[in-house]
């Protein structure tokens, strides 16, 4: 039972050996990004942060938004909301835009100097007049104020990911706009009742990414796999606090 468990807790680990290609994340990208440490920890040794509750309300919208432009690809027509904000795009068909929206596929790209096969799971594709393609991400909360930009702390994540989508296309040979866009929505709580339903304020957010950072990157990933001594604390990681001050309490 043991050798079971040892064996699936370092299935999919970095093996400096190997000679297949190392599967990485967009959101592990993010996770080095935030704490090299804790990275270290999941990639190289299998302990990995405690995982969060699933947002389930966010998968739903997510599936209806996903039907919903994509009956505006099969017909070829734009969507009310990029009508209402004057949008140059429409969604487009392509014969591989399931899989790129599939969590364990994504749209990839092996990037040879590291043996590192870079992935992630992009929402929806746009293309505008001039053939550009444009990746569009969609996004749910509810907050008491009218969302029209990316202005806070905690959205830095929600830019990254967005440029590496960019730069994942532009590997895979695709000419793609600087300007992807936010499907932001709301949920409204200031309604009378709530009646069977949560109406959302939807919004359409564009932002001009720079995946200028994501080839050092990816060089500092593959150096922090390849070394033998787990990162130095991170003194800005909650995970990495938790853990030093439980060390400190078992002394």
């Amino acid at each position: 039972m043991s050798e079971y468990y040892n064996s699936q807790r370092t299935k999919g680990l970095y093996d400096p050996a190997a000679i297949e290609p190392f599967k990485l994340s967009r959101s592990k990208i993010d996770l080095f990004l935030d704490c090299p440490r804790c990275f270290y920890h999941d990639r190289k040794l299998g302990v990995g942060r405690p995982p969060g509750f699933p947002f389930a309300l966010n998968s739903a919208v997510d599936h209806l938004l996903k039907q919903e432009f994509d009956i505006h690809r099969a017909n070829g027509t734009k969507h009310p909301l990029i009508e209402k904000y004057g949008v140059d795009a429409q969604p487009v068909p392509h014969e591989d835009l399931d899989k790129w929206r599939h969590n364990f596929t994504g749209i990839q790209h092996l990037h040879k100097a590291t043996n590192l096969l870079i992935f992630g799971a992009i929402d929806d594709l746009w293309q505008n007049s001039k053939g550009e393609y444009i990746v569009v991400d969609y996004k749910a909360t509810s907050k008491n104020e009218e969302i029209t930009e990316l202005n806070k702390e905690w959205h830095d994540g929600y830019k990254r990911q967005m440029e590496v989508y960019q730069w994942l296309l532009r590997q895979n040979g695709y000419t793609v706009s600087d300007t992807g866009y936010f499907v932001y929505c709301n949920g409204q709580t200031d309604r009378r009742a709530f009646d069977g339903k949560l109406e959302f304020e939807i919004t359409l957010i564009p932002y001009k990414g720079d995946d200028s950072w994501i080839e050092d990157t990816i060089s500092e990933i593959h150096a922090c796999l390849n070394q033998n001594t787990i990162p130095s604390n991170n003194s800005g990681c909650d995970y990495c606090s938790y853990i030093e001050a439980i060390g400190r309490h078992n002394e």
